[in-house]
């Protein structure tokens, strides 16, 4: 944690261009202290996550040692990738 300061500004741009892109919809760390961290992309490939995060500062300077890349499947709000309503016959 005290090495990503040094990468931090060149992570955020890398970050923040994704998002002006439309790929990147939300990310951060979790926990406190932090433990992980969470990357919401909106794409039709797991290409555009997987180049990010291998030109990711904190991937490429080692401070983030694993990641991977998953699908996921959101149902409700109202930028859920695939709305699920209940009068829709949810079962």
């Amino acid at each position: 944690m005290t090495r990503r300061v040094d990468f931090r500004v060149a992570h955020l741009e890398l970050a923040w261009r994704a998002s002006e892109r439309g790929e990147l919809l939300l990310g951060g760390t979790v926990g406190e202290p932090v433990e992980s961290a969470v990357l919401l992309f909106r794409c039709d490939s797991p290409a555009i996550p997987t180049a990010f995060a291998q030109a990711d500062p904190y991937v490429v300077n080692g401070l983030v040692t694993n990641w991977r890349v998953e699908p996921w499947n959101t149902i409700v709000g109202d930028e859920a990738a695939n709305p699920l309503h209940p009068d829709h016959n949810a079962r």
